[in-house]
């Protein structure tokens, strides 16, 4: 197999030698200067300086990329929870937040999560299909390599298969590798005849075994909220997810809090929003080994607190950001600069933001083939122009990637 050289790069930042849990300071960050990447078979074989490498490769079974002017490379950025699966537009409930209404009146209304219900079962699989491609590629762009995507916009079996499928057939026509997560405890559909209880009951029995059979996915999440599923309701449910093998990730402490406390319970790989957490939730999120997920995006669209991610860093959890696109509170996916907002208001360092968007994410999906630069791991990785890696966070997600890597294919 031949292999290929790719750089030189002013500067690498491979991401290594931080702890998944913790703060982290910039100091910390390694960064080979002139650097280059050895990949084959899409996969990093060396990183290194790169007049080293040149000395150390067969250049008779190598290629060489050359990397003309100046660019930080930095390991291609990880999105651990979207809902980029959906048909119609939320602008109506945009206005209505900013004109004063609450979240809760929005949906108590006919707005919310239940007027995107509605048009993603209008859509077709293939319309659904087109949207995710469409939205997913525009993330690749902007250096996100590997984006999960949630289903939860069906809420029954037959429209949370249809969304599932289209995420799993998405996936082909998408540069990014997109992980499925089934979200059908998004909320009690309205048009529902039984109880909370009995609609979870349905699709445990009837949806979990189909999620299995076809592959469609690992993972299921739950909303623990008012308006959604409370910590009691949703128990038997994990609990049932847990026996057939599923990794539990949840939507936690949004609006008020027990879903942190629920995620732990239940050794979920993430507990996602975290927004109304206290010191009480914070301690027991950094006492386990379940990732903090802050969803910036959310905040910006709502106008609300954002995740207390310096006191979850200090506490020593795991703190990975994503951008949570969705129709309806996050509209804007753009998560380098949601991050690099966070940073500024939660005071993180260049270091956390970064540890954030990468390998921290990955863990939040339990990959570990990605998020770092290093050997054995997939060569997906983005340059930005510029000279200092510190520009790309000050510049607050206004200097984007102009190149992308996935699989050590330049895009």
């Amino acid at each position: 197999m031949k292999q290929t050289l790719i750089g030189p790069f002013t500067q690498i930042l491979p991401m290594t030698g931080i702890l998944v849990k913790g703060a982290v300071k910039d100091e910390q960050l390694r960064i080979i200067e002139n650097g280059g990447i050895l990949v084959e078979n899409n996969t990093i074989i060396a990183i290194d300086k790169y007049k080293d490498l040149l000395q150390q490769i067969d250049i008779r079974n190598t290629s060489l990329e050359e990397v003309i002017g100046d660019y930080v490379c930095l390991p291609g950025f990880i999105d651990s929870h979207t809902h980029i699966c959906f048909g119609g537009s939320r602008a109506n409930d945009y206005a209505m937040r900013n004109a004063g209404k609450t979240y809760l009146e929005i949906s108590k209304s006919g707005g919310g999560i239940w007027d995107t219900v509605t048009q993603t079962r209008k859509a077709s699989q293939e319309e659904l299909e087109e949207g995710i491609a469409k939205r997913a590629n525009h993330h690749f762009k902007n250096g996100v390599t590997t984006i999960e995507v949630k289903s939860g916009y069906g809420l029954s079996v037959s429209e949370e298969l249809k969304m599932l499928r289209a995420i799993k057939n998405g996936n082909a026509q998408s540069k990014a590798d997109l992980i499925p997560t089934c979200l059908a405890a998004h909320m009690h559909p309205k048009d529902y005849k039984g109880t909370a209880s009995e609609y979870l009951e349905e699709i445990s029995t009837n949806l979990f075994p189909i999620l299995k059979a076809e592959n469609l996915t690992n993972r299921i999440d739950a909303f623990i909220e008012e308006g959604a599923f409370s910590p009691q309701l949703i128990a038997p449910y994990f609990k049932k997810a847990t026996e057939m093998g599923f990794t539990i990730t949840v939507h936690a402490d949004q609006f008020s809090t027990g879903g942190s406390k629920v995620a732990v319970d239940f050794n979920a790989i993430s507990a996602d929003h975290l927004e109304a957490s206290t010191a009480k939730e914070i301690e027991i999120l950094a006492n386990s080994n379940c990732i903090a997920t802050a969803l910036p995006g959310a905040s910006i669209g709502l106008g609300c607190a954002f995740t207390p991610a310096r006191k979850l860093l200090d506490a020593g959890a795991a703190v990975a950001i994503a951008s949570d696109h969705n129709p309806g509170s996050a509209p804007m996916g753009d998560l380098l600069t949601q991050a690099a907002i966070l940073g500024t208001f939660q005071k993180l360092s260049n270091a956390e933001v970064l540890s954030g968007i990468t390998f921290r994410a990955a863990a939040a999906l339990n990959l570990k083939d990605r998020g770092q630069l290093q050997q054995g791991f997939l060569a997906d990785f983005s340059a930005f122009p510029t000279t200092n890696y510190k520009e790309i966070l000050y510049q607050q997600g206004q200097l984007k990637p102009e190149m992308v890597w996935k699989n050590g294919k330049h895009f």
